[in-house]
């Protein structure tokens, strides 16, 4: 597939240069192909006495009737992903895109159509995922790194650099349930980004620790999303997507509305934007 529309500056096939040259060729082969896509699941009922609530439990549609209900958290989802892609997922929640990200990482397998990708997959969401509270930080490292397919020498050799980035000093020899919910967000954050990722799967991130550790973790992104050979970011706020992303993809429950060029997708948004009337002076 062709690459029409141009990427931000800094941005794309220009970033792989300075990258070592096995790297480089390896994040050009990277490739994400989405065909008709699917989830759907039962709505599980439970036996109580209190009034149902009817909400849509996680997104998407819930159909049919009786036992037969289900929600379609998905439907009809076609793209396609090349290196130097940088897509931006967007639409109101309950719209799906969590549910992309996840579908994409493998944490759901899709009920109809077909996903395939190229290239190793990292992600920045769920951040408590693979952490355990009785282990120490130190331990929770090796646990998350294990999950993440990272072999012991691997881990070893981030160890130091994971610690001294996450600020936690000797709080990492403690179990990880005594860590307020910023540090344990510091050590996620920390673990989360010591790889150079192939493909990158971003759910609109939470600020973790004070203003410094903030400032530290976007210069850590930025760096990250110039070595990543795509890019899919989840996110409501239109002008990080117009500075980061070539692409867009707009879900509207669970339906692909559109999948286009940043420019021309953010050209239409203008285009339909109510106008403010201006009043006439006296």
């Amino acid at each position: 597939m062709r690459n029409d529309h141009p990427l931000p500056m800094g941005v794309g096939h220009t970033a792989f240069r300075w990258l070592p040259q096995e790297n480089r060729v390896r994040a050009l082969m990277v490739s994400i192909r989405a065909d008709n896509l699917g989830l759907t699941y039962k709505v599980r009922q439970k036996l109580t006495l209190a009034p149902r609530d009817r909400r849509m439990p996680t997104g998407g549609r819930i159909e049919g009737m009786g036992r037969a209900r289900h929600v379609t958290a998905l439907e009809g989802v076609s793209f396609s992903l090349e290196a130097g892609d940088r897509l931006g997922l967007v639409g109101a929640n309950g719209a799906g895109k969590t549910t992309l990200l996840k579908v994409l990482y493998g944490i759901y397998e899709p009920t109809s159509g077909t996903v395939a990708i190229d290239g190793r997959v990292d992600a920045l969401f769920n951040i408590t995922l693979g952490f355990r509270p009785e282990a120490t930080g130190r331990r929770n490292i090796e646990l998350r790194g294990l999950i993440n397919g990272w072999s012991p020498d691997e881990i070893g050799a981030r160890m130091d650099a994971i610690i001294e980035f996450s600020e936690l000093g000797d709080f990492i020899d403690l179990p990880f349930k005594s860590y307020s919910q910023g540090m344990g967000a510091r050590l996620a954050f920390s673990i989360a980004t010591s790889f150079e990722p192939e493909i990158l799967l971003m759910d609109e991130w939470i600020g973790a620790g004070d203003p410094s550790f903030q400032e530290k973790a976007r210069e850590r992104m930025a760096k990250l999303a110039e070595k990543a050979g795509i890019i899919v970011l989840a996110s409501h706020n239109h002008g990080l997507l117009r500075k980061t992303c070539n692409k867009i993809l707009e879900l509207q429950e669970a339906r692909l509305k559109a999948f286009c060029g940043a420019e021309e997708w953010f050209d239409k948004q203008a285009d339909t934007a109510p106008t403010t009337p201006v009043r006439a002076s006296r």
